[in-house]
C-alpha cells in the first residue's frame, strides 16, 4: 500500500513544481497540499474505502484548484501593470492548468468503478465534465448508460446534452429512442422525447424566418388581441407614403406564401404531437398525468387544428378515467381556467368559467356519487370564495352553493366524518351558530355517532356558549362527552379525552367520574406502549393540580391494571426522576423509582432500551454495585441482544 501511495506522489512532482515556480503556491503550502493528498490516498487503498472517503477528495481538489485558478488571476493583474504597452502580460497554460482537472476526473473514475450502482454519483460526475469541458463527457456518458440502462434520466441527460450542447438533433433523438426502447414505461422520457421534437422543429421555423423565409415559428403569439383589434379598426390612420399601394400588394402575396410554408411546419408539429401521444398512451395506458402533460405541451405551442387536438385527448382521458375522481377535479379546475391546464391560482374565476365547472362537478356526481368526489367538489368551491369572495353577481353564489352541496352530500348518503366537520365550521363561518349546533347534534345522534372530530367540534360549539357554567351546564357537557368516550377506543378518541380532562380538571366530581370512565376504557383496549397514552395525560393532570403524593396513588391505580402500557411506566419514570433531581437524589424517590422500573420490567422484560435505561440511571444515581447488578440481570435476560447494553 505504502508504495503505491508513493509512486502516486512521486507522479505529482512536475506539477507541484510547475505551482511553486510560477508563484501560486509557496513551498510550505505545497508540503501541507503533499500532507493531505498522502492522506487522502491511504484511505483509498483501505481494504474498503468509504464513499465519502472519495468525495471529500473529490472536495479538496476542487478547492485547490479554485484557488489556483483566484492566485494565477491576481498573478496576471500584476503581469499586467508592470507590462508597458499591455505586452506579455498573460501566462502561458502549463502543466499545472490540467493536471488538478485530470486528476478529478480519475477520483471520479476510481469512485464509480467502486460504486456503479450509485447514480447521484455518476451525475456528479457527468455534472464535473460538463463545467469543466474536459473532453470526457462521451466516454463518461456511455459508461453511465450501460450501467443504468433502466434510469429514464440517464437517457434524458445524455440526449440533453447532444441536442443543447453538441447541437447534434439526429443523435439526440436516437438516444431518445433508444431509451423510449428500454423504458417504454417512464412519463418522463415520453414526455421530454416530443419537447426536443418540437422544439428542433421550432428551431428549423426560426432559422427560415431569420432567412427571410418564414414568418414566423411555432411558439404562439402572445400579443394583446385588444390591440389587433383597435388597429383594424383604424387602418385609416396607417396611410401609405408616395401611392406605395401597388408595391404593398406584392408584399402581400409574399406573406401570403410564407404563411403557407409556416403552416406546413405547424402540420409536421401536429404530425409529430400525434405520433407520439399515440405510442405512449400505448405504452401507459392508465397514466393520466402524461395526457395533461400532454395538453399542457399543446397549448404552449402553435399547431394546425390544436383544438381539434385537444378535444381528441379530452375525450380519449373521458373514456378512460370516467371513474376517477381526480379526472373530474382536473377537468373542473381546466374548465375554470377557460380550457386552459395552466391554472393561474391568482386569477379571478368569471362566472361563465364558474358555471361550466359546476356543472362538470354535476355530471361527475351522477357518475361516481362518493364522499371523495363530494369533499374535491367543495375545496374547489372554497378555493373560489377565496379568489372571488362571494359573488352574487354571477347565477351561482359560491357560499349558498356550498350549503347546497353539503345538503346533497346528507341526502344521498355520501356524509362522511370530514366533510360533516366542513359543514359545521362553514356555518360557524357564516356566524349562523344555531344552524351550526343543530346540524352538529343532528349527525352525532346519527349515523356519524362515533366521529370524534365531530364530537370535538360539538362539544366546543356548547362550552363556547357556555360562559358562566351552572351545574346544569357542567351535568348537561359532561353527558354529552361520556357518550362517546364509552363507545370510541382510547386511541382514536385522543383530542375528546384532552378536552375533557382540561374543562373538568377544577371540578373534581366529574373528573373523578372521567377517571373512573378511563379506567373501565383501559381494561377494554389496554395501555399505550407509545403515542398517546390517556393513563399518562391523567397522572399529570392530577400532579399539576394535587400534587406528587395523588399522582403516585393515581398511577398506582392504573398499574394496578391487566396491561397498564409501557408509556404510563416511562411517564412515570420521568415524573420521579424529576423529581430525585430537584431534591438532591434523594433515596426515598429513588427507591420510588427502581419500583416503577421492576414493574416494568416484569411486564417488557425483553425491552433493550427499558434496560439500557435502568442502567444509566442506576449509574448516574446510584451505586457501582446496583449498576452492576441491573447489568448482569440484563445480559442473563437479553441474551443475543446483551451486547446492546455496551
Amino acid at each position: 500500500m505504502a508504495d503505491v501511495v508513493q509512486y502516486k506522489l512521486e507522479r505529482m512532482v512536475n506539477e507541484l513544481d510547475d505551482l511553486e515556480r510560477r508563484g501560486l503556491f509557496s513551498r510550505r503550502e505545497i508540503a501541507e497540499i503533499v500532507k493531505q493528498r498522502r492522506k487522502f490516498e491511504y484511505r483509498l487503498k483501505r481494504p474498503s474505502p468509504l464513499k465519502q472517503d472519495y468525495i471529500a477528495y473529490i472536495d479538496y481538489e476542487k478547492s485547490v484548484d479554485a484557488l489556483r485558478v483566484l492566485r494565477k488571476k491576481a498573478v496576471m493583474r500584476e503581469l499586467k501593470k508592470k507590462s508597458e504597452k499591455g505586452k506579455d502580460s498573460k501566462m502561458k497554460q502549463s502543466y499545472s492548468d490540467f493536471s488538478g482537472v485530470s486528476r478529478i476526473v480519475e477520483i471520479y473514475r476510481l469512485a464509480t468503478n467502486r460504486f456503479k450502482g450509485d447514480i447521484e454519483l455518476w451525475f456528479q460526475y457527468l455534472e464535473f465534465c460538463r463545467q469543466r469541458r474536459n473532453g470526457h463527457m462521451k466516454k463518461v456518458l456511455a459508461q453511465v448508460i450501460r450501467f443504468h440502462p433502466k434510469v429514464p434520466g440517464v437517457w434524458i441527460y445524455a440526449a440533453s446534452w447532444e441536442f443543447d450542447h453538441n447541437l447534434n438533433a439526429a443523435a439526440a433523438r436516437a438516444l431518445m429512442q433508444s431509451g423510449l426502447r428500454s423504458c417504454p414505461h417512464s412519463e418522463a422520457l415520453w414526455v421530454e422525447y416530443l419537447r426536443m421534437e418540437l422544439t428542433y422543429l421550432n428551431k428549423l421555423s426560426a432559422r427560415k424566418a431569420a432567412l427571410g423565409e418564414d414568418v414566423g415559428t411555432l411558439v404562439p403569439d402572445r400579443s394583446n388581441p385588444e390591440d389587433k383589434q383597435w388597429r383594424d379598426e383604424n387602418k385609416e390612420l396607417f396611410m401609405s407614403i408616395d401611392g406605395e399601394s401597388e408595391d404593398y400588394k406584392e408584399l402581400d402575396v409574399q406573406n401570403d406564401e410564407l404563411k403557407q410554408k409556416m403552416d406546413i411546419f405547424r402540420e409536421q408539429g401536429l404530425n409529430i404531437l400525434q405520433t407520439v401521444y399515440k405510442c405512449a398512451v400505448d405504452a401507459l395506458p392508465s397514466s393520466f398525468s402524461l395526457r395533461t402533460q400532454f395538453l399542457e405541451i399543446l397549448e404552449a405551442t402553435d399547431l394546425a387544428n390544436s383544438e381539434n387536438m385537444q378535444n381528441e385527448i379530452l375525450a380519449d382521458m373521458k373514456n378512460e378515467f370516467s371513474k376517477e375522481p381526480a379526472y373530474w377535479d382536473w377537468l373542473a379546475k381546466f374548465e375554470a381556467a377557460g380550457r386552459k391546464s395552466t391554472q393561474d391560482v391568482t386569477l379571478e374565476i368569471t362566472p361563465d368559467q364558474l358555471v361550466n365547472a359546476v356543472q362538470v362537478f354535476d355530471e361527475a356526481l351522477k357518475i361516481i356519487p362518493s364522499s371523495t368526489m363530494f369533499d374535491l367538489y367543495i375545496k374547489f368551491m372554497m378555493d373560489t370564495i377565496g379568489k372571488n369572495g362571494h359573488n352574487k353577481s354571477s347565477s351561482i353564489d359560491p357560499g349558498t352553493h356550498v350549503l347546497t352541496i353539503f345538503d346533497k352530500a346528507q341526502s344521498m348518503g355520501c356524509i362522511s366524518e370530514d366533510l360533516a366537520c366542513q359543514h359545521v365550521s362553514f356555518l360557524l363561518h357564516l356566524e349562523r351558530l344555531d344552524d351550526a349546533r343543530n346540524l352538529a347534534e343532528k349527525l352525532c345522534n346519527g349515523e356519524l355517532s362515533e366521529a370524534v372530530n365531530l364530537w370535538v367540534l360539538r362539544l366546543s360549539i356548547e362550552i363556547k356558549r357556555i360562559k358562566t357554567p351552572s351545574k346544569g351546564d357542567l351535568s348537561y357537557v359532561f353527558d354529552l362527552l361520556q357518550n362517546p368516550l364509552r363507545k370510541v377506543s382510547v386511541s382514536q378518541a385522543e383530542n375528546l379525552w384532552l378536552m375533557g380532562l382540561k374543562y373538568f380538571s377544577n371540578h373534581k366530581h366529574y373528573f373523578d367520574k372521567l377517571v373512573d370512565i378511563s379506567l373501565t376504557s383501559l381494561i377494554r383496549d389496554g395501555g399505550s406502549d407509545d403515542g398517546f397514552s390517556l393513563s399518562s395525560a391523567i397522572v399529570n393532570f392530577v400532579l399539576q393540580k394535587d400534587g406528587i403524593q395523588s399522582a403516585r396513588d393515581m398511577y398506582k391505580r392504573f398499574f394496578a391494571l391487566p396491561r397498564p402500557g409501557l408509556a404510563l411506566y416511562r411517564n412515570c419514570i420521568e415524573i420521579e426522576l424529576n423529581l430525585a433531581s430537584s431534591a438532591g437524589g434523594k433515596k426515598v424517590n429513588l427507591v420510588e423509582v427502581r419500583k416503577i422500573y421492576e414493574a416494568a420490567l416484569s411486564t417488557y422484560d425483553q425491552d433493550v432500551s427499558l434496560w439500557q435505561d435502568y442502567h444509566s440511571m442506576e449509574s448516574k444515581m446510584g451505586t457501582s454495585e446496583t449498576a452492576a447488578a441491573v447489568h448482569w440481570r440484563a445480559r442473563k435476560i437479553l441474551k443475543n441482544s446483551a451486547n446492546l447494553l455496551i
